[in-house]
């Protein structure tokens, strides 16, 4: 069973920016980002390095910054779909292992409010769950869990 099949049953926790949105899962962290319909492909760029990302659609830049974690720019892809949004995969360069998500897509930018934190934590408990135990289905279970502390909140102010 796949991940992304996790992600179908169970929805997505997203951040919502204003150029569109971005979430994650145990492994990778996707962003989307809504263009003007009808753009060519040749007019986005996307760049990303281990630590640096940049978005650009004709001369514009959408988003650029220091990326929140480190990420395997060789195993990173984008695509635009439909001619309507471009589509990021960024593979992590360390999974989720000890309660550290992606609090932000870039340093001290898009950042998830505690609440969504929360939220995420929860989703990737569930599916550190489904890939240890792949024969139940985790995607609509409860974790009894205390989430009121999260691991890290950065001031943004």
């Amino acid at each position: 069973m796949s991940l992304s099949h996790f992600d179908e049953r169970s929805g997505i926790v997203a951040v919502d920016t204003p150029w569109g949105r971005w979430w994650q899962t145990v492994s990778e962290v996707f962003i989307e980002v809504n263009v003007t319909p009808g753009t060519p492909g040749k007019h986005c760029r996307v760049t990303i390095k281990p630590n640096h990302i940049e978005c650009r659609v004709q001369d514009q830049v959408i988003f650029s910054g220091t990326l929140y974690k480190t990420v395997q720019a060789d195993e990173c892809t984008w695509t635009l779909e439909e001619r309507e949004r471009i589509v990021i995969l960024l593979e992590k360069a360390e999974k989720f292992e000890n309660e550290n998500p992606w609090v932000s897509l870039l340093d001290g930018q898009f950042v998830a409010d505690p609440l969504k934190q929360q939220e995420m934590l929860k989703k990737l408990d569930l599916e550190k769950f489904q890939i240890e135990h792949p024969g139940f289905n985790f995607s609509g279970a409860q974790l009894s869990k205390s989430y009121n502390n999260t691991p890290y909140i950065p001031d943004v102010s």
